[in-house]
């Protein structure tokens, strides 16, 4: 089936695009460039690959745009089941995720702008100016904790889309629910006892494969409206 025809295989290759997007800046570069507790080995390894964490900055930038996307085309796939729900998932799963992202941006090119050594910057010591790059990299790790919520809130409409839509596996949108919680008890853990986030993060892991199944069940299987649905949506778009 051409995917022109299918909008759940479209939606499935954007959420596909996010995932790979996702882990560079989330993982990859904080795993290669990071050094805990040594704020200036962290900032020689951030002068010394700058282009690998403007990439990052980069790949956040364009994560937001395609998860705005995203929820467009999850729009798309689900107005007819229910438009409430499906405008929900535009807000709170692409809207609003989307701007935290460009936040992010902001405090990596501060980041990047101490580690590079910035003349205005000369009135602060070397100890000083590396813990700056440390505490705009930690508000960058906070602020993903905080995106948590968001990440989880906005599952719990779309699995409810998912359950309802008679078009997908009702135990994906069971899944999508509790993938949901899960972020949200991430984000409450990561606030309230920082101390567990890793336990939590290892605890939650069934869970948050929801999300997984759910992207590679729309990429290889795809999905679209009933016949009925098709029609209200032709008509629509007329």
């Amino acid at each position: 089936m051409s995917s022109t025809h299918n909008p759940g295989r479209v939606a499935g290759f954007w959420y596909l695009l996010l995932c790979i997007l996702g882990p560079l800046r989330l993982i990859y570069i904080p795993t290669k460039l990071f050094v805990h507790g040594d704020a200036a080995a962290t900032v020689n390894n951030i002068a010394a690959h700058e282009w690998l964490f403007r990439f990052g900055i980069v790949d956040d930038l364009c994560a937001a745009v395609v998860l705005t996307i995203l929820v467009l085309a999850f729009y798309r796939l689900f107005r007819d089941v229910d438009q409430y729900l499906a405008m929900l998932v535009v807000i709170v799963g692409g809207v609003m995720p989307a701007l935290l992202y460009f936040v992010n941006v902001v405090h990596d090119s501060g980041a990047l702008m101490i580690a590079r050594g910035a003349d205005f910057l000369s009135v602060y010591d070397k100890p000083q100016r590396d813990a700056l790059v440390m505490l705009l990299l930690r508000l960058h790790d906070a602020q993903n904790t905080a995106a948590e919520m968001l990440w989880g809130l906005w599952l719990l409409p779309l699995g409810v889309l998912v359950y309802r839509s008679r078009f997908l596996p009702r135990f994906l949108g069971v899944w999508l629910v509790v993938n949901g919680f899960a972020y949200v008890v991430l984000c409450l853990t990561g606030e309230l006892f920082p101390q567990y986030s890793n336990q939590a993060f290892i605890l939650s892991q069934p869970a948050l494969f929801g999300e997984l199944a759910f992207m590679l069940w729309l990429v290889i299987k795809g999905s679209k409206p009933h016949p009925q649905n098709a029609a209200a949506l032709s008509s629509a778009v007329a």
